[in-house]
């Protein structure tokens, strides 16, 4: 039984170690945080990634999580609604799909308990260093006793630690796309019922809207700026640059910025794509946004995570224990299909994706190619 260690533990990870075990193989996932990562975005499930899901035993879960928005509006920077709709909301797209939106902390808690019981989790530790030789990959990690695994899996995001270790820096691969995005929580305070708020106010804006029921909102705030300097990116620098940023807003500019100077759940980070001429090296190989991070613009991070994850497994199921011959199908069968999901976020810059090409990319691959 071939074992694989699979760094992240967010949904490209779990989702994979759920198919490595039902193919035979033995995943382990490592997770730096203590726990599950709470916070994060509606994220959407779409095409041929409802198949996955579909196929892994969660359809019905999944769909009984999802938001359920009635539309939304579209401000000017004063507040004064300009437009809405009840056919899409710019988070989802149209309300009437069969695609799925469900907060990102919903997803990554179901596909963990989904798949806890036949995995190996270890959470509050990281990978430190690979050493690979002819029979396997030595693993150091910053907490626990080193260990030896045939396959090593990248699933640990836009900032991977195994891409670094495997590939070499960041920089070769990251390519900024012009903005920043900040997502956090904040109370209910403007008593939204099931409906987004859409505010552009130069070269910053923000989206909200109304979860769990409608106590609390998610927040989204955007704004174009060069990449950040390395003293400009640790997390209180980046916190006060929202709150300064948001305190400048004409419509609940203050409330904004205060519920961001409080949420524990702040996140903000580069809007970035990963590109890389290859995916896996030696015995190792990059998952999800550690290889192809399309980033948020494209609204396609998860259901490339979702269909990576299965079709890695698949291919590597099939290989009768070649990773090389199993990694060159996977690179072959997902680089259309990720060609097409980064393309989202490129082709018409500071607007939506066409109808067409997001219905091309939702499903420009054969989960049986």
């Amino acid at each position: 039984m071939q074992t694989v260690l699979i760094s992240g533990g967010g949904i490209a990870g779990p989702v994979l170690a759920h198919w490595l075990r039902h193919h035979g193989f033995a995943p382990t996932v490592v997770e730096r945080a203590p726990g599950l990562r709470p916070g994060g975005q509606a994220v959407d499930i779409r095409g041929v990634a409802l198949e996955v899901v579909e196929r892994t035993g969660l359809l019905e879960r999944a769909s009984s999580l999802r938001t359920r928005m009635r539309g939304m509006s579209i401000l000017d920077p004063d507040g004064h609604e300009v437009d809405r709709s009840t056919e899409a909301t710019f988070s989802s797209g149209r309300l009437d799909s069969e695609d799925i939106e469900v907060l990102r902390e919903d997803l990554v808690r179901l596909v963990y308990e989904h798949t806890s019981a036949g995995v190996e989790y270890l959470f509050g530790d990281s990978i430190t260093a690979l050493d690979e030789d002819e029979s396997g990959v030595r693993v150091d990690f910053a907490h626990g006793p080193s260990r030896t695994f045939d396959l090593v899996v990248g699933a640990d995001g836009l900032h991977s630690a195994v891409r670094r270790l495997a590939f070499g820096p960041e920089e070769r691969f990251a390519h900024h796309l012009g903005s920043y995005l900040s997502v956090f929580s904040a109370e209910n305070f403007l008593d939204l019922d099931d409906w987004q708020m859409w505010l552009r106010d130069g070269d910053a804006g923000f989206g909200i809207m109304p979860v769990r029921d409608n106590t609390e909102l998610r927040v989204a705030f955007g704004f174009e700026s060069a990449p950040l300097g390395h003293g400009q990116r640790d997390g209180a620098t980046l916190r006060q640059l929202v709150v300064d940023r948001l305190a400048s807003m004409r419509w609940e500019g203050p409330r904004l910025a205060e519920a961001a100077r409080k949420a524990p759940d702040f996140y903000c980070d580069g809007m970035a794509q990963i590109r890389m001429d290859q995916w896996s090296r030696g015995r190792v190989a990059l998952l999800g946004d550690a290889g192809y991070c399309p980033s948020p613009l494209s609204g396609q991070g998860t259901s490339l995570a979702l269909v990576g994850a299965h079709v890695l497994a698949d291919c590597l199921a099939r290989a009768g224990g070649d990773h090389r011959a199993a990694y060159a199908r996977y690179e072959q069968r997902m680089r259309p299909f990720v060609t097409a999901n980064q393309a989202l976020a490129t082709e018409n810059p500071g607007g939506p994706a066409s109808e067409e090409s997001v219905a091309h990319a939702k499903n420009a691959l054969s989960l049986d190619g």
